[in-house]
């Protein structure tokens, strides 16, 4: 059974909400770069005055030398929406739990492996960006995933930035069942942002020019959960395409 065209509003409703406030953090930060450098504007123009106050009374004298005059440099005009550092990830293994309308998921994720996945990841899972998204694609031949992470359930959502190179790609194109990976547009290694998928049965990707997938975490339990949305099909029959069983991301809490 598809989502109701109520709630797919309530999802867009939600990422646009998200949105604004993303928006709203990048004008804040942006008012506080001018107030900043207003201030250092006013100091770098005390500094000239006293300069040219001591160059007054010190008169023609040979040793006096000039003072250095620090300055900062001017912000960008715009700020624009970048991915987080990957040292966010702190080099270690983090845990999940990703409560599901199917079920509960225990995750690690490998913060040393996938620094900059996990990053995203956390900071996304931290500001309630995946709370009440659907997990928009199963796979059942070929490849063998659910896919999550675009608050949309379009394919086409992410969180305002993109992010690359691949990391942490298995060299044998193997991704074992319970594989967590980051999915990206084919080709473009530097297209990943908040999309993600399960794998629930072993696949082969093959790899492309810009490598494969990044690989940034295992589930550690409730991959059943996965598995019988997998046996329910995709809907309308086919093998690839929205979930007969919706998926919704409830919460996702990290530590």
């Amino acid at each position: 059974m598809s989502p109701s065209t109520r709630e797919r509003e309530y999802a867009r409703r939600r990422y646009e909400a998200w949105r604004a406030r993303q928006q709203s953090r990048r004008e804040a930060a942006l008012a506080r770069r001018r107030r900043a450098l207003a201030v250092v504007a006013g100091l770098v123009a005390l500094a000239l005055v006293a300069g040219g106050v001591i160059a007054a009374v010190l008169g023609g004298r040979d040793d006096a030398s000039p003072a250095p005059v620090e300055t900062t440099a001017a912000p960008s005009a715009e700020p624009t929406a970048t991915a987080p550092d990957p040292a966010v990830a702190e080099g270690r293994a983090w845990t999940a739990t990703l409560a599901t309308s199917a079920g509960e998921l225990g995750l690690e994720l490998d913060g040393a492996a996938a620094p900059q996945a996990v990053a995203s990841f956390v900071t996304l899972a931290q500001d309630g960006y995946f709370d009440g998204t659907e997990c928009h694609r199963l796979t059942t031949e070929g490849i063998f995933v659910l896919q999550c992470g675009d608050p949309t359930a379009t394919g086409t959502g992410d969180p305002g930035y993109s992010f690359g190179p691949v990391e942490n790609d298995p060299p044998d194109d193997v991704y074992p069942a319970g594989t967590l990976a980051m999915a990206r547009q084919g080709g473009d290694g530097a297209s990943m942002g908040s999309q993600f998928f399960v794998v629930y049965q072993d696949s082969t990707i093959p790899s492309d020019a810009a490598g494969g997938y990044t690989v940034f975490g295992r589930v550690t339990s409730g991959l059943e959960a996965v598995e019988a949305v997998a046996a329910a099909g995709v809907d309308g029959g086919g093998t690839d395409g929205r979930p007969t069983t919706p998926v919704t991301l409830e919460q996702v809490g990290v530590q």
